[in-house]
C-alpha cells in the first residue's frame, strides 16, 4: 500500500469494516426495513429473505473493509470493491422515494445520508486510477 494511500483506505476501510460488525446479527424488524430499502433499489434482492439479505450485507462490508485496510491488497482490486460498492449506495439514494427533491438529484434532508456516498465512488475511482497508471509511468 502506499502511504498516500493510507489515510483513505484506512479511514474508509475502518468505517466500512465496522459498519459491518453492526450488522452482524440483525434481524426481524431491523433486517426487514434495510431489505426492503434495497429492494426497492435493486428489485432481484427480494429473492433474498431479509435475515440472509443482511447477513450477505454484513459479511460483504466485512470483507471490503479488510481489504481496504490490508496493505497487501492492491490499490486497483481496493478501489473496485469500494466503487462498486458506492455505486449500490448512490443507485439505492437514486431509487429510493424521498431521498432527492422533485425533479431533482439534490438530496431531501432524509436523503443526505446517503447522498454523501457519491464520496465512496469518488474515493475508489481514484483508487483504480491510480493504481492502473502506476505501473504505466515506470515501465
Amino acid at each position: 500500500m502506499k502511504l498516500a494511500h493510507l489515510p483513505l483506505r484506512v479511514s474508509i476501510g475502518a468505517y466500512i469494516l465496522n459498519s459491518g460488525l453492526t450488522k452482524r446479527n440483525l434481524e426481524g424488524e431491523a433486517a426487514q426495513g434495510m431489505h426492503g430499502m434495497a429492494v426497492a433499489a435493486v428489485p432481484q434482492l427480494g429473492q433474498l429473505e431479509p435475515a440472509r439479505f443482511a447477513k450477505l450485507l454484513s459479511y460483504s462490508e466485512m470483507a471490503l473493509g479488510a481489504a481496504l485496510i490490508a496493505p497487501f491488497v492492491p490499490a486497483t482490486l481496493a478501489g473496485l470493491g469500494l466503487t462498486a460498492f458506492g455505486v449500490g449506495l448512490v443507485q439505492l439514494y437514486l431509487k429510493t422515494p424521498g431521498m432527492r427533491e422533485a425533479g431533482s438529484v439534490r438530496p431531501t434532508q432524509q436523503g443526505s445520508g446517503l447522498a454523501k456516498d457519491v464520496w465512496l465512488v469518488g474515493a475508489g475511482l481514484t483508487l483504480v486510477l491510480e493504481g492502473l497508471t502506476h505501473g504505466r509511468r515506470h515501465h
